[in-house]
């Protein structure tokens, strides 16, 4: 019961976030969605460092020197997978005017849905490998409390990513559709998640590796994506601000917790 929560919590952030439709009249100010943006990145990337890519050496550890070894190529490997997933899927960013990936007849709404998944992707995998490494290590590396807060350190950047996705589709689609939208983006979460927990008998010495992949697709995120869209128009240090803050909350709740 404690992992099925532990896998859902992220998808609840998300919904929540898509939730704002009903409430909120108008798409957030730019400062706002900077901000937002800023702090999804701080905790994504505290999130790969303490979360995932440090047990990822803990359980290398027999390595000896080595133990950086799956860490290493599970990074690049995340990084290539989100290279992959990124040009094979269509989708639009937000306040882009071209789509990237593959060309075809894809309505806007659908590929700005596209876009949000793509993030959602990594997070999932991160929170499932997380719980399967707490199930195949017995605790050892990775206990209850520590993957419970990566799941809720997900949430909570979750929450402006529902927001930021559904509010803009309010005008075009409706409220409810846009709800549903922003929910559905975030469906792939408990979904990979729960893939990874079906795995997790058959992950025995891979498990470092997915660690370290579930890092580096989730860093590709911030840097190719996150960080961009946070620094276009006007100058301003609420990104930063952000960043710095979201950094600070999921350091808090991985150490305090785990």
């Amino acid at each position: 019961m404690q992992i099925f929560i532990g896998i859902m919590i992220p998808f609840v952030g998300t919904a929540a976030g898509a939730f704002c439709v009903f409430f909120l009249r108008h798409a957030l100010h730019p400062k706002v969605q900077k901000a937002l943006l800023g702090f999804a990145s701080g905790v994504m990337v505290a999130a790969s460092v303490w979360s995932l890519l440090i047990p990822a050496m803990d359980m290398s550890a027999g390595m000896g020197r080595l133990a950086f070894v799956p860490a290493s190529v599970g990074f690049l490997l995340g990084i290539g997978f989100l290279l992959l997933l990124d040009n094979i899927i269509p989708h639009l960013h937000m306040d882009a005017s071209e789509p990237e990936g593959p060309r075809g007849q894809w309505k806007k709404s659908t590929m700005l849905v596209l876009a949000v998944t793509l993030h959602n992707i990594p997070e999932g995998m991160a929170v499932g490998v997380t719980f399967a490494g707490l199930m195949a290590e017995g605790g050892a590396s990775i206990t209850l409390a520590g993957a419970l807060a990566l799941s809720l350190g997900i949430a909570i950047q979750n929450f402006p990513e529902g927001a930021i996705i559904s509010l803009p589709l309010k005008e075009a689609a409706g409220k409810k559709k846009a709800f549903l939208y922003g929910m559905l983006s975030g469906i792939v979460e408990p979904m990979g998640a729960a893939l990874m927990l079906l795995l997790s008998d058959y992950l025995g010495p891979s498990l470092p590796y997915l660690l370290a992949l579930a890092a580096g697709a989730m860093l590709y995120v911030v840097v190719e994506e996150l960080i961009p869209e946070s620094a276009e128009g006007e100058h301003s240090n609420a990104a930063t601000l952000g960043f710095a803050f979201g950094f600070v909350v999921m350091m808090i709740l991985d150490v305090a917790l785990g």
